[in-house]
């Protein structure tokens, strides 16, 4: 059995194989750096992954860079309709009125892993499957990661896979009492690239054009998952049409599942030589469809930190982490603070007899504020599709 001390030590050990930690991943190792991803889960698991994704131009810049863009399987978004059920007031942000082809893409978690899989492989990146981390400690000035195929040694610890721990310190965080019901729904006629971000008082309901499909992000109370889960594909699909005001009609309902929605940001997403990123680092609402976005904005900025430093091995590396954590602060706390502040300012007065039709009118001449002053809707829609700063 070999001596963990006098193992070779490894510039990155990424945990987790997902998006977040593949394209970390392959940032790294583009670089010349020697790099070790591992997960629990099988080799398949990712792949058969159906969640829809929606990608801003931001983000398509970040993969491309990485040359892991899965073009063949993204499906432009021209067109964002945003407008609120039951009062006036709507807005329209289009690719053309910021120069773009498109405000975002949307595609499926399965075909971005295949992608970054697919650079992974011609980077001769080490993925490792079915390999559980069980432990890591300091161990001087390097870490000693426990996995159950023994230990390895590496100058940093990146965790890209699962979700904020309920005993770790937050920054911030907020249990909506709502959960997401996720299906595909193919629409009667096409959708033009056209999306819907339509904000009722159960909560937000999003289309997104997938292919010839809307993919649907259905918002509503905790107890009415279940139900709304297993209802008949007709009546869900009459909710859906009658959500987004008969804008939109179906003919096809694909499986449905239902995911329960919180806000949890971790507050120390550096600590040593271990960080954290992605959905490890903290989970929003999907009102915006910020969380995939703003974490690879983690991974971008990340890569842009510590290649000079482990590329060089000049002893810098404690430094180079303390300002990655410095340089996320902002966009971290604003893009959390911009999704809850929707998620909870458009269901403002829900139930509320004086306080809903205030609240609601509010919220319209709001919107029909941004609709026509177009400064307003550059700033928001630049804050959507490339992070927090968006000027």
């Amino acid at each position: 059995m070999n001596d963990a001390a006098t193992l070779p030590v490894l510039d990155a050990f990424i945990v987790g194989a997902g998006p977040v930690g593949l394209a970390t991943g392959c940032a790294l190792r583009a670089a010349g750096l020697s790099v070790r991803v591992a997960d629990a889960g099988s080799a398949e698991r990712a792949l058969e992954d159906s969640r829809v994704i929606a990608l801003s131009a931001g983000s398509r810049d970040i993969l491309r860079t990485l040359q892991a863009w899965p073009a063949a399987d993204a499906t432009p978004i021209g067109t964002i309709h945003i407008s609120q059920r039951g009062h006036f007031g709507r807005t329209e942000l289009r690719a053309a009125d910021f120069g773009l082809d498109a405000l975002g893409h949307v595609a499926r978690a399965g075909s971005l892993v295949r992608a970054l899989r697919t650079r992974a492989a011609a980077l001769d990146l080490d993925i490792r499957y079915g390999l559980a981390v069980t432990g890591a400690r300091e161990d001087g000035d390097a870490i000693e990661v426990s996995t159950a195929d023994g230990p390895v040694r590496v100058r940093v610890l990146l965790w890209c896979e699962g979700r904020v721990a309920d005993d770790e310190a937050l920054a911030r965080s907020r249990d909506y009492g709502q959960h997401a019901v996720i299906a595909l729904a193919t629409p009667a006629s096409p959708h033009g690239h056209v999306a819907y971000e339509r904000f009722t008082p159960q909560g937000p309901v999003a289309l997104l054009p997938c292919g010839r499909d809307y993919a649907v992000v259905y918002t509503c109370d905790a107890a009415d998952a279940e139900a709304l889960r297993d209802e008949t594909d007709a009546r869900f699909m009459q909710r859906l049409s009658d959500a987004v005001g008969g804008r939109v009609r179906f003919t096809a309902l694909g499986p449905r599942s239902a995911w329960p929605l919180a806000l949890r940001m971790r507050a120390d997403i550096v600590r040593g030589r271990q960080v954290w990123l992605g959905n490890a680092a903290q989970t929003l609402h999907p009102v915006a469809g910020q969380g995939l976005n703003l974490a690879l904005r983690d991974v971008g900025q990340l890569a842009e930190c510590l290649l000079p430093s482990l590329a060089r091995q000049d002893g810098a590396l404690d430094e180079a982490l303390a300002r990655y954590a410095r340089l996320r602060r902002t966009d971290r706390a604003a893009t959390g603070g911009f999704t809850d502040f929707l998620a909870r300012v458009f269901t403002l007065g829900a139930g509320a007899p004086l306080l809903g039709p205030l609240a609601g009118h509010a919220r319209g001449a709001a919107l029909a504020l941004l609709d026509a002053f177009p400064p307003a809707r550059q700033f928001v829609g630049r804050r959507m599709m490339f992070r927090a700063r968006g000027w």
